[in-house]
Order: structure tokens, then C-alpha cells, then sequence
């Protein structure tokens, strides 16, 4: 094969591996989309919002994209179906990058999908307020926000999101924390597959 023919046949080569990472990355109509917004400093919300990630991507049909505060924008905002905001607990609250991403000016997210997840260094530290307080901001935007679904000893009850404790008695993330935020993520993919399909 001559010099020409080498060259045109590595150019089509590539335009068909162009092609086919093109197509992939192009959604169907049909496609839910989640978005993960997170603030971490140590590692953990980012380590929980993997798993959270993981649990999503579970459910077919669903795309997953996962962003820092910094990183997210206005236009990743619109075009999700649904949005998880995961913080580090700062004084029992979101923490202050969370708290500018929610205050910094927004599209109106109504009827879409939301939830939430924090990681702190105590069980005692407020964790679950700082939860509550990124879903209290949700439903001011006009959004629909869902937690996991549990079952024990065949009672079966919700939670309104997921609280990780990472400090000194529990260092870093264990497996039931992570199970947790992967039932998250599978919960908030169906819920808003469901609410798409029913529009």
C-alpha cells in the first residue's frame, strides 16, 4: 500500500472512531438526565456522590453527569430532569460554596427532581439539617424532591436524604454509607424516568 493509500485509509479510520464517540455522546429524546452538584474538600461528598452516581446510571435510560459548584452552570441546570446537591456539613448547615452555587442566580427548577446528601464529622453535627436545608432552597425553586426507600424487617419507610459520617469515629466512608447513596441515586433516576414518561 502506497503512502496515499496509508493515509486516506488511517483518516477513515479515525472519522468512523470520530463518528461512533459522536453518536454516544448524543442523547436520545427520551433520555433522563441527572445532574450531581457537589462541594468537597477532603474527598468524602465526592466519594458519595460517585456512589450516588453509581446507583443513577443503575437505571436504564438514565445519563449521568456529575459537576463541582464551580464547575456547574446555568445550562447544565436546564437541561437536567434531575438534580442531587451533595455538601460537607459547615455549623449544621450547607456548607458556604453550596450555599453560593443555591444563591447565585439560577434558573426556576420547577418540577424537577431533586435531592440531597451531606457528609460531617460527627453523628451529633448536623447533618441531616444541612440535608434539609439544601431541600428547603429545592422546594423554594419549585422542584420535587424524594429520598431512599428502605425496608426492614418488612416495614418499609422513606428517608429524606443521606447523611455520611466522616470524622474521627468513623473515618472516611463505609460500605453501608455508600449502599445508602446508591439507593438515592437509583431512587431520584426512577422517580424522575416515571414523572418524564408521564408528561
Amino acid at each position: 500500500m502506497n503512502k496515499f493509500g496509508a493515509a486516506s485509509l488511517a483518516a477513515l479510520v479515525s472519522m468512523v472512531a470520530w463518528a461512533g464517540q459522536a453518536s454516544a455522546m448524543i442523547s436520545s429524546p427520551d433520555t433522563v438526565r441527572v445532574l450531581i452538584v457537589y462541594h468537597s474538600e477532603t474527598g468524602n461528598t465526592e466519594a458519595l456522590a460517585e456512589a450516588a452516581a453509581e446507583g443513577a446510571r443503575s437505571v436504564e435510560g438514565v445519563e449521568v453527569s456529575m459537576k463541582t459548584v464551580d464547575e456547574a452552570t446555568n445550562a447544565d441546570l436546564e437541561a437536567c430532569d434531575a438534580l442531587m446537591i451533595g455538601s460537607p456539613t459547615y455549623w449544621g448547615s450547607m456548607s458556604t460554596p453550596v450555599k453560593q452555587f443555591i444563591d447565585g442566580q439560577r434558573p426556576f427548577m420547577g418540577d424537577k427532581v431533586g435531592a440531597a446528601f451531606a457528609t460531617g464529622g460527627s453523628d451529633g453535627g448536623g447533618k441531616e439539617l444541612a440535608v434539609l436545608s439544601i431541600l428547603a432552597a429545592m422546594l423554594n425553586n419549585g422542584m420535587i424532591v424524594a429520598g431512599p426507600h428502605y425496608e426492614e424487617s418488612g416495614f418499609r419507610f422513606g428517608s429524606f436524604g443521606v447523611a455520611a459520617t466522616t470524622g474521627v469515629d468513623s473515618p472516611g466512608l463505609d460500605e453501608a454509607e455508600l449502599r445508602r447513596a446508591r439507593l438515592l441515586g437509583e431512587r431520584v433516576a426512577t422517580v424522575a424516568k416515571r414523572y418524564r414518561g408521564s408528561k
